[in-house]
């Protein structure tokens, strides 16, 4: 079992639901911008945010970020102690910092005095490109072994405090790196673990990259939180986040669309079926149903019954079930909204 820590409201580690994170890509330093994408966050089923501090006008803006924000906010500082000293007073829920990149011990114990005088977690967050010189000539380059070397190096320093309110991450542009380096960690330490794959890439590619490397380790009972990162909308991470949970089992809250990936006996427009209910859904919360989207009468009505409600499709026409039983047959240009309205009225 992992250590536990707390930011805000949310439990991280210790066999807590694993928590969603995204990070904002508004100017910190513009509060009402920032606000406002954190509540888009928020809306979309975001559960901790973490915003960048470059500079003390950004950690000033804090102060109305955390006073506002629906979510427990994370500053995300480098090299600048006295970033995240302010970052601290202004009540931020957990630091992002690697403690041996900010100087002398002095400045080390002075942000653990101010974490531990406000109950907050450190995380520490290595990543391929940020390993230290000597550690990428013991190893040979940013292996595995090393970001976790580097990880359990920065831990040491906040250790030498008696601090261990400490979360851990060791992302790699790399799956299998980062696979790896996470097993490792997952061996060597109790510290919750904050999964990630870095620099995955633009919706698409980035979205497969962690499904891999997060949904993988999930699968193997590996982190305690996760964040997936895409140069796009981080909204989009959100929606990422919560497919790759389901996928593995650990979010049954929403609707879980199972679609077949047609074939030539397929006589409905199941694409555009299949992705307009998938769109349709994205946003229902609080009800824990599986919908089953299916094309044909070989394996259709067999998994739709399966479901608590689904389409089987004819020609040009499809069967609504409901619990496995077949509720009415209904022309495909109204089979979407007789679904929704099979979805709506379910208890």
């Amino acid at each position: 079992m992992k250590r536990q820590i707390k930011v805000g409201s949310v439990l991280v580690g210790g066999g807590a639901p694993v928590s969603i994170q995204s990070m904002t890509n508004t100017d910190t330093r513009d509060a009402a911008a920032t606000l406002a994408q954190i509540r888009a966050l928020a809306d979309a089923g975001c559960q901790i945010v973490r915003c960048a501090v470059p500079d003390m006008e950004a950690a000033h803006a804090l102060g109305e970020i955390c006073e506002k924000s629906p979510l427990p906010v994370v500053a995300d500082i480098h090299f600048d102690y006295k970033l995240a000293l302010e970052a601290i007073a202004a009540g931020v829920h957990k630091v992002r910092i690697n403690p041996g990149n900010i100087g002398s011990d002095d400045r080390v114990k002075a942000v653990v005095q101010a974490a531990r005088g406000r109950n907050i977690p450190i995380r520490i967050g290595v990543n391929s490109g940020s390993v230290e010189k000597d550690i990428l000539a013991q190893y040979g380059g940013p292996t595995p072994e090393a970001l976790v070397a580097s990880a359990l190096y920065h831990a040491s320093l906040l250790e030498k405090f008696d601090f261990y309110d400490i979360c851990l991450s060791m992302k790699s542009s790399s799956v299998p790196d980062t696979m790896k380096a996470y097993m490792l960690a997952h061996e060597k330490v109790d510290y919750p673990l904050h999964l990630g794959v870095t620099e995955a890439g633009t919706e698409y590619m980035g979205t497969i990259k962690s499904a891999a490397g997060i949904g993988g380790l999930l699968a193997l009972g590996i982190g305690d939180t996760i964040r997936v990162s895409l140069t796009d909308d981080p909204v989009k991470e959100i929606y990422a986040a919560q497919a790759i949970l389901k996928a593995v089992g650990l979010n049954d809250d929403g609707i879980n669309v199972v679609s077949c990936p047609t074939c030539g006996r397929t006589r409905i427009d199941l694409i555009g079926i299949a992705a307009e209910v998938e769109r349709r859904v994205a946003n229902i919360h609080g009800k824990k149903l599986k919908v089953a989207v299916m094309g044909c009468a070989v394996n259709g009505p067999g998994e739709a019954r399966e479901a608590d409600v689904g389409i089987a499709g004819g020609d040009g026409v499809g069967l609504i079930f409901r619990k496995g039983e077949i509720v009415r047959r209904v022309p495909q240009d109204k089979l979407v909204d007789e679904l929704m309205r099979e979805i709506e009225t379910f208890e």
